[in-house]
């Protein structure tokens, strides 16, 4: 009988060291009920009925809910925009893109011949400033 009593006390002061870590360790915002410092003032008050009331009670099932990022959000990545709408406004940027590509900033040569850099492809050794290019 001794030893069932002794094995009872073992098992209750394993469970509530158990409880009491698990209690400490958690995160604040996952503490139902009460604030996590009170859980654990419970659970050292009553050792093993703390214990299980944190178990029950205490402790939220699922972690606080952290935003997700962009990708994997399925409402940002959901398709809202048909393929024709798509294929128009790709158009645009790409029209848009080439009228930046034309414009010639001061200090800059203008293109030539639809290069994008403004050399000239006739000459491969030259870079547009004039100077030769250095091998």
């Amino acid at each position: 009988m001794v030893r069932f009593i002794i094995i009872g006390i073992v098992v209750a002061v394993a469970f509530t060291l158990y409880a009491l870590v698990d209690a400490a360790m958690t995160d604040g915002a996952r503490a139902r009920g009460v604030n996590k410092p009170v859980w654990v003032v419970l659970i050292v008050l009553l050792p093993v009925i703390g214990g299980v009331l944190w178990f029950l009670i205490g402790k939220g099932d699922t972690p606080a809910a952290r935003p997700a990022a962009p990708d994997d959000d399925p409402r940002f990545s959901g398709n809202r925009i048909s393929s024709r709408d798509l294929d128009a406004h790709m158009q645009d940027l790409e029209a848009r893109l080439r009228e930046l590509d034309s414009e010639t900033f001061p200090g800059e040569q203008p293109k030539q011949d639809g290069t994008p850099d403004g050399s000239n492809p006739s000459e491969p050794g030259k870079r547009p400033d004039g100077d030769a290019a250095q091998p």
